[in-house]
């Protein structure tokens, strides 16, 4: 609770809340940018990191191009050492320029295309910034380049997820270098890893726990997987011989159409992990 000029006690800012930094753990805060889409939900999470009383922080994805008031409030956090990037999409990306702009400090991500003035993020590294312990996963399968940040303090644990979990809904595998195959890998080990750790996702709301939602994600996609069997089947086609968007009409049929560009690229990875199989 906080107090307002009045004396009377307002109720904390939860998901959504645009222009304001919301604290979410003693060592997490999220500036939720007014970015929101089909794709990006409520908009993009940029995770604000630090210790309880640490003089620095790190900041983790700052968001899309063009959000100038975003990146703003991004710059205005004291102490920034760090800006770490989960993937390459530009919603999470687009603002690195923008804000270094602002803030002259090194950005890391795994792609050196989006590096700057460090080195490019490694699996199973360990970062020690802010007061904090963060360990670097790599988590392909949304994308190929897709990292998650097990983040550690005072005996606590957090995770961000990027877009390999989402806070509602299910993500969407990027065809371009995503696969079926690395995301179920990744799913497990999340679930090994950051089991009982905080969820701080990309989009969507937080979670207490990461466990139960990585857990309804790996039912969801194998779940799919058997719908694309039987929608193959139904149509008497190979999954080497399958159009995804007649597969999309008959797996997604209760699906708003508007999504249904989405969830092609989805079926699309998910026919070569068939292919594959």
């Amino acid at each position: 609770m906080t107090d307002n000029e009045n004396g009377n006690a307002e109720a904390a800012p939860t998901h959504p809340a645009y222009g304001v930094v919301r604290e979410v753990t003693p060592f997490a805060s999220v500036l939720l940018c007014n970015n929101p889409g089909t794709m990006e939900l409520d908009g993009t999470n940029t995770w604000i990191l630090r210790a309880p009383g640490h003089p620095e922080c790190v900041v983790v994805d700052p968001g899309p191009p063009n959000k100038k008031g975003h990146v703003r409030r991004i710059a205005e956090q004291p102490g920034i050492a760090l800006v770490l990037i989960t993937h390459r999409h530009f919603d999470h990306t687009g603002a690195i320029k923008p804000l270094r702009k602002r803030v002259d400090v090194p950005v890391r991500a795994r792609s050196a295309k989006f590096t700057h003035g460090a080195a490019p993020l490694v699996d199973r590294e360990i970062i020690d910034v802010a007061g904090l312990r963060i360990t670097v996963l790599h988590t392909p399968g949304h994308t190929g380049d897709s990292l998650s940040f097990l983040v550690e303090c005072d005996g606590h644990r957090a995770l961000l997820s990027g877009d390999t979990i989402l806070g509602s809904g299910t993500t969407v595998l990027d065809p371009t270098d995503g696969t079926l195959r690395d995301y179920l890998n990744s799913l497990n080990r999340i679930i090994v890893e950051g089991e009982d750790a905080v969820l701080l996702p990309a989009h969507g709301p937080d979670h207490p726990e990461v466990g139960p939602v990585a857990r309804y994600y790996k039912a969801h996609r194998e779940e799919r997987i058997d719908q694309i069997v039987a929608a193959l089947d139904d149509l008497g086609v190979p999954a080497h011989k399958a159009k995804p968007m007649k597969v999309v009409r008959k797996v997604y049929a209760d699906v708003d159409k508007k999504l249904w560009p989405a969830a092609r690229m989805s079926v699309k990875a998910q026919l070569e992990y068939l292919r594959d199989r």
